[in-house]
């Protein structure tokens, strides 16, 4: 790991999600994911595992989706509080993602 991510990691690590710090986080959230090469987790649906006779290109690509997946969503959990994590630690990234927009987001343009 580089000191440049352990420096930019070190944002989420400050403040935990705790609902209504949600923007700030997903802000700090995308900018380490975006250093990391991993926004796409979060972006787009978990792929359909290839077929077993797929190139092996497809396997890898979804191997590495995979991969960068349990990183992302670790990170994520490493950063919410208690009670978030036991509301999110089964759900796959793009899960946890698209629950917590639903959530915060509105409850943030209600405030503004």
């Amino acid at each position: 790991m580089t000191n440049n991510t352990i420096s930019l990691r070190s944002l989420l690590e400050k403040e935990k999600l705790n609902g209504i710090n949600f923007l700030d986080w997903f802000r700090n959230l995308r900018i380490v994911l975006k250093q990391e090469r991993k926004e796409y987790v979060i972006e787009e649906p978990v792929p359909d595992e290839p077929a077993a006779n797929a190139p092996r290109t497809d396997k890898d690509k979804f191997k590495k989706h995979m991969d960068d997946m349990v990183d992302v969503e670790c990170l994520m959990l490493a950063t919410m509080d208690s009670e978030l994590q036991k509301q999110h630690e089964n759900m796959v990234a793009y899960e946890m993602i698209q629950n917590l927009k639903e959530i915060y987001e509105g409850q943030a343009r209600h405030e503004r």
